[in-house]
């Protein structure tokens, strides 16, 4: 392989996926070739690029939705008074209304707060006896 080749090799290893489109499309352009390969590709170096990229592309989730699943049965009158009481706290809802909510499971609970929001109200809520999930 020539130094100019090896030199132009270094440089893609260093470009963008997106860069790298423009360049077949501008190559495709330029020389009036297809770059289409009629086979799909199975694990070439192309694929290790896209795949190395998917990971990266994907954004961290910062918002979350609590769930509530289950709470205690009517037999367990102590633990769902309490359970009503963290709802009324969580969401500002009167006592009657925090009491409807569980009558319908599962139901968004909290939408759109930080993780550390989330995993605080879950173990709350755990602790007093309902089941929740964090989306």
């Amino acid at each position: 392989m020539s130094i100019t080749t090896k030199e132009i090799i270094e440089k893609l290893k260093n470009i963008t996926l997106l860069e790298a489109v423009e360049l077949v499309k501008d190559i495709e352009e330029t020389f009036g070739v297809d770059t289409s390969i009629g086979a799909p590709m199975s694990g070439g170096p192309n694929t290790e690029v896209l795949n190395s990229t998917e990971g990266t592309s994907q954004k961290e989730q910062t918002e979350f939705t609590i769930i509530l699943e289950q709470v205690p049965g009517e037999d367990q009158k102590s633990k769902r008074l309490s359970i009503f009481r963290l709802i009324r706290e969580i969401t500002a809802l009167g006592l009657k209304d925090a009491k409807e909510l569980t009558t319908k499971l599962p139901q968004p609970l909290k939408e759109a707060i930080s993780k550390e929001q989330a995993d605080d109200i879950k173990n709350q809520l755990e602790e007093a006896g309902a089941k929740v999930k964090i989306q």
